[in-house]
């Protein structure tokens, strides 16, 4: 038995600490930019499918302010009688809330302070 457990020692001091060392490093380097590969394609998915969303969104909240804008203008049309005079107006209007809302979700706008709508004073708050 003692002859087999000397072939066991000199297997393992054939093998340099220097050599495994380097090994496991490449291993390492290997997987790093293996886990670099999958973060970017899972960026890249995910920044196309984030954007078709935000297309999407963005084209809806406009379409809805010019037709939230032009129905009203075509109700008010028919139940004031001034034919096309309410829908020309209200659908300018619809069209300028629908920008509106468009540069909100885009950020280019501030949200309104729900504070500052409420009519309580904001100096005041702030002093509370």
């Amino acid at each position: 038995m003692s002859s087999q457990d000397d072939g066991n020692k000199d297997r393992k001091d054939d093998v340099p600490e220097a050599g495994l060392s380097e090994r496991r490093a490449q291993l390492n380097r290997k997987l790093e930019d293996l886990a670099v590969a999958e973060t970017k394609a899972a960026r890249k998915s995910q920044s196309n499918s984030s954007g078709y969303a935000q297309a999407m969104k963005l084209s809806s909240e406009f379409i809805a302010g010019v037709l939230v804008g032009a129905g009203i203008g075509w109700v008010a049309d028919q139940w004031l009688g001034t034919s096309p005079l309410g829908l020309i107006v209200f659908l300018l209007l619809g069209f300028a809330a629908g920008v509106l809302n468009v540069l909100r979700s885009a950020g280019v706008v501030e949200q309104p302070d729900p504070r500052a709508q409420g009519g309580k004073d904001v100096q005041k708050d702030r002093t509370d």
